[in-house]
């Protein structure tokens, strides 16, 4: 079996790097607005990642994967941010913040609902009540759709 090496850190030329590559900002320790990209809802989860790329498609979530992948850099994925734990960031690694892919549609004849991963629950039920829809998938409305769809919380 062989191991493989432990995730490291994005560092500022992987930075640079992924900046020409993404079409979505990539936010690094120093730049205007690192404060308030690193936070998750829960303030007693301080962690300090090398970057964290806003997505602006899917196109960038398959590139920030993929440059992380290649480069042996540690990985968070942020949908909401609402995990109490904090696993929606890392410490000098990449954060890969999904908030700007936030589309809902529904589809009223197949009773369907496609949420984008950096959907809030609010988003979820606003685009429903439109359609006299609900999806009964938690009770905090700034909680991300996602989680709440792949297993936490009360969905």
């Amino acid at each position: 079996m062989t191991s493989r090496p432990v995730a490291g850190p994005i560092g500022p030329e992987g930075v640079e790097e992924l900046r020409a590559q993404v079409s979505g900002p990539v936010v690094a320790p120093g730049d205007a607005g690192y404060e308030d990209a690193r936070r998750v809802w829960n303030w007693m989860v301080d962690r300090n990642p090398g970057a964290v790329v806003r997505v602006a498609d899917d196109a960038d979530v398959a590139t920030a994967v993929r440059f992380a992948a290649d480069n042996g850099i540690l990985v968070a994925v942020r949908g909401g941010g609402h995990s109490v734990a904090g696993q929606g960031t890392c410490d000098a690694g990449l954060v890969i913040d999904l908030g700007g892919i936030d589309a809902v549609s529904v589809d009223t004849d197949a009773d369907l609902v496609r949420v984008g991963g950096g959907c809030l629950l609010r988003d979820v039920d606003r685009a429903c009540a439109e359609h006299d829809r609900v999806v009964p998938a938690g009770v905090v409305s700034h909680a991300g759709a996602d989680g709440l769809t792949l297993g936490g919380g009360v969905g």
